[in-house]
């Protein structure tokens, strides 16, 4: 990852390269790694941008969640997913498809394929979540 120490109204310019990129076990779910894309670090957490891959043969445990964040915008790169949102019901996302969930909506992700790959934007980087009861 490249990023520059200068800041422009508080954010500092940052390139992250694929072939350079490590994918960690470290992350919200289990069953996915991610790849942290220097957008907190040049935002200073105002966003957050990673890309997030399955873990072949490790299956969703579909729980109903919600996250306390402002932005949540999800871009599938590679596979599918199908995640179940409250009062919208299941929605099978593949390569191409762009979800925006919108704060507090109560979800869960039911079931993806092994080659999963996707780009998930947040605001702020660090939120909580939370399990909730199914809609």
């Amino acid at each position: 990852m490249t990023e520059s120490s200068t800041t422009w109204n508080g954010q500092a310019f940052t390139i992250a390269h694929a072939d350079g990129g490590v994918f960690e076990s470290q992350g919200l779910r289990a069953f996915f790694e991610y790849r942290q894309l220097g957008i907190r670090e040049a935002t200073g957490g105002q966003f957050g941008a990673h890309m997030i891959r399955a873990v072949p043969g490790v299956e969703s445990e579909a729980q109903w969640h919600t996250h306390d964040l402002d932005f949540q915008m999800v871009y599938i790169t590679k596979g599918w997913v199908i995640f179940e949102y409250e009062g919208q019901g299941e929605q099978t996302l593949r390569e191409g498809s762009c979800v925006l969930q919108p704060p507090g909506i109560k979800h869960r992700e039911v079931r993806h394929s092994d080659d999963l790959e996707l780009i998930e934007i947040v605001s702020p980087a660090q939120f909580e979540t939370q399990l909730v009861d199914a809609p």
